[in-house]
């Protein structure tokens, strides 16, 4: 396998009309060895949807290092309330570990972005099981917990602190949350491809199917609007290319400049704590504070990863396909991003797949 078989491979989809555009970039040992875009500009930006969780997680992470949180911290405790409906005993681990228990708690961006909506939402909040009893992907209610956590611990505004304390301090220049709009130039627009009716429905082989309703028309083509690139959706809204996002993966790998404390990476990177069924797999859920891990037990193709990663592997996979990985055994990093989201959802993690396991033979 050599890197331009790997490029090949995601040039074909473009070629083929069945996605507009895509970039990709691989890293090993620090050093970004790969990076190469499809059907765009040189060097443009994607929203990099659920590939965001990472860098919020790593933004917590750092305010641990700093001992400004705790992960055993009530939200309650610092966001005034929080606890109303019984949310009193909701932890940072459960919104980092998707255990919170409101995995479609509503907010729209732009109540998201202002503080004052964003705390009357949170206080209409109600749980749809005990915090710490099971697990359900949060598609982006958690984060919005984080991004309010984040200012409070810090005294900053969530998508400074991101941009400047993790971002700017890794030497990501092309990496943010929440943009103005002259900085929205260079970001490739969402596109839905396939047919829309189907998208976010999932038909398993045993023929029963199930619907994601994160994953719909309406949704993701807002991340389209100025006003909502400029929220800087935290579980969703990142705005980078392929390279920062594999070298931000080097960084969780390597711990670039030293940035958060061995253990508290460590601990992030390392340890599955969250291993109840997730629903829509059936398999462990297999989650850190921030993070997927491979593990050991032959659920890693059904996480996210490309066959042939370690199972010290870690992730962060999104929509449409997109993906991000690092291999502590190889010192790889990887990423997939493209702006076609693909009604066929099994097609698109067939795709990411595909290309996960050729740059896992690199």
């Amino acid at each position: 396998m050599s890197l331009e078989e790997l490029f090949a491979r995601a040039r074909r989809d473009v070629d083929e009309g069945l996605i507009p555009s895509c970039q990709l970039a691989l890293a090993r040992d620090g050093e970004l060895v790969g990076f190469e875009s499809f059907g765009a500009a040189p060097a443009p930006r994607y929203v990099i949807f659920s590939i965001t969780k990472a860098l919020v997680a790593s933004a917590v992470w750092l305010l641990v290092s700093e001992e400004a949180l705790t992960y055993e911290t009530l939200v309650a405790d610092l966001i005034p309330g929080f606890a109303d409906n019984d949310k009193g005993r909701v932890t940072i681990d459960h919104v980092l570990m998707h255990t919170a228990g409101f995995p479609r708690a509503p907010m729209r961006p732009e109540e998201g972005a202002d503080p004052g909506k964003r705390l009357e939402k949170f206080r209409s909040w109600r749980l749809d099981w005990e915090p710490g009893t099971r697990t359900e992907y949060h598609a982006t209610s958690a984060h919005w917990v984080l991004a309010d956590v984040i200012e409070r611990a810090s005294g900053l505004d969530f998508r400074v602190f991101v941009n400047e304390r993790i971002c700017a301090a890794l030497d990501l220049d092309f990496l943010r949350l929440g943009f103005d709009s002259l900085d929205q130039r260079s970001i490739n627009d969402v596109v839905i491809v396939g047919e829309s009716a189907q998208l976010g429905t999932v038909t398993r082989a045993s023929g029963e199917q199930f619907t994601v309703p994160e994953i719909n028309e309406d949704i993701l083509l807002r991340y389209n609007e100025p006003a909502v690139r400029a929220a800087g959706v935290p579980g969703a809204g990142a705005v980078g290319t392929a390279a920062d996002v594999a070298m931000l993966f080097q960084a969780f790998m390597r711990n670039t400049n030293g940035l958060w404390k061995d253990e508290v990476l460590a601990d992030a990177t390392r340890i599955a704590r969250n291993t109840f069924p997730d629903p829509y797999t059936t398999a462990p859920a297999n989650r850190s504070r921030g993070l997927v891990l491979a593990g050991d037990d032959g659920f890693a193709v059904v996480r996210g990863f490309g066959e042939g990663v370690s199972p010290l592997s870690i992730a962060s996979p999104g929509v449409g396909g997109q993906t991000a990985w690092a291999d502590p055994v190889t010192g790889v990093s990887f990423c997939y991003l493209t702006n076609g989201i693909d009604a066929d959802l099994v097609r698109a993690f067939r795709r990411s797949l595909s290309l996960s396991s050729r740059a896992a033979a690199l």
